[in-house]
């Protein structure tokens, strides 16, 4: 009996260790290789070797699935801009071009300005969003689905200090991309940038997070990027950055690049920006923010020590608007800002951001550091007027 029972252990100890070496090194490594033989009665056989098909799946190493689960929902967009007339009928006369040229004349010509970009589609309802510079002042706007169908888009409302834009079509059974959580990602993520490069047709690219909350770059006013190596280039800008998931990251935003193409540094605003903003465009047509009428200075460790402060967070108030929400609140130049709603201020970025998001007509307990004392004061909050600081 016990002889039987050794027997019936190392069996199913072999086939364990079997199971587990076709398991590691795959059917694919395991099946041999197929050889094939081409050639006629006139020339010599040669011998081709290829490897052995596999079975429908996810491959090992391949981010397929992701590429396949948000391509769909990347759109290509087309954007054309009708020329100015020239003042004189004879600028645009056929014949009068014959013998003067055909020319710009006041920077002007007849030929319409067509630029080329992509966008993500994020509702069936047909809400796509993309870039500002995308869309700007275009007069015609075409999207092209990944599955060829075509629809002329308008404008919803765009948002020039994010760079962001929400255009719409109207179309059936769109398909939509996954929204990811920008919040979980972590420097050294895979990422995948798609979109329509230089009008070659939708392109995938691979990378990884190169740093997360990057600011102070001078593209926009409110500055959050997700920096990437995955190649973006002209006409990905408004593309889809997404996850090893395929779930949307960010929406492709600029590069840093002194030849024009990608150098590998390249820059997404975060899906949870982009989403805040489309919500409100949606909601009214434009995005509302908060405002107080300060222009703020960074704490450098020099300013630091001319103040005796012992750290080197919160902004410095340098100017303040005359009869603007902070002033009417009390708020003077030299006041150093360190909180904003109990919220922490770490840096004049930080600043921006915490009083974009109070809600106009409110109030708002800031406290301040005047003169080595701490004190709160309660400030109505304005609406940010277009272009302020």
């Amino acid at each position: 009996m016990r002889r039987l029972w050794l027997l019936f252990a190392q069996t199913v100890t072999v086939v364990l260790a079997l199971y587990f070496v076709y398991t590691a090194v795959g059917p694919e490594r395991l099946a041999p290789v197929r050889s094939q033989q081409i050639g006629s009665a006139d020339h010599p056989a040669v011998t081709l070797e290829a490897a052995p098909g596999k079975a429908p799946g996810v491959a090992v190493g391949s981010y397929r699935a992701a590429a396949g689960r948000a391509m769909p929902a990347v759109v290509n967009i087309i954007t054309s801009k009708k020329p100015k007339r020239g003042k004189h009928p004879l600028l645009r006369d056929p014949f009068f071009k014959k013998f003067f040229g055909d020319r710009d004349h006041d920077g002007e010509n007849d030929d319409d300005e067509s630029s080329l970009g992509s966008g993500v589609i994020v509702s069936g309802e047909g809400y796509i969003l993309t870039n500002n510079h995308v869309v700007e002042a275009a007069d015609e706007i075409e999207v092209i689905l990944a599955d060829g169908r075509k629809a002329a888009a308008k404008v919803v409302g765009t948002d020039p200090e994010t760079d962001l834009a929400v255009i719409k079509i109207a179309l059936d059974k769109l398909p939509v991309i996954v929204l990811g959580q920008a919040e979980q990602a972590r420097v050294g993520d895979v990422v995948l940038a798609i979109g329509n490069p230089f009008g070659v047709g939708q392109t995938v690219t691979m990378g990884i997070i190169s740093a997360l909350g990057r600011n102070n770059l001078h593209i926009n006013h409110f500055e959050n990027f997700i920096q990437t190596d995955a190649a973006i280039n002209f006409g990905n800008s408004g593309g889809a950055l997404v996850d090893a998931n395929g779930n949307l990251l960010g929406i492709n935003s600029a590069i840093y690049s002194q030849s024009g193409g990608s150098v590998g540094i390249g820059f997404a605003i975060p899906v949870s920006t982009a989403k805040s903003v489309m919500e409100a465009i949606i909601k009214s047509g434009h995005v509302v923010r908060g405002w107080i009428g300060v222009e703020t200075q960074e704490i450098t460790p020099e300013l630091a020590s001319s103040f005796g402060l012992t750290r080197q967070s919160g902004a410095i108030i340098a100017g303040v608007v005359r009869n603007g929400p902070a002033d009417k609140g009390g708020m003077k130049p030299g006041d150093i800002l360190l909180s904003v709603d109990d919220k922490p201020v770490a840096d004049t970025n930080d600043m921006l951001n915490l009083i974009a998001q109070l809600v106009p007509g409110g109030s708002a307990k800031m406290r301040i550091l005047r003169k080595s004392r701490e004190t709160t004061l309660d400030i109505t909050v304005g609406k940010r007027p277009a272009g302020a600081k």
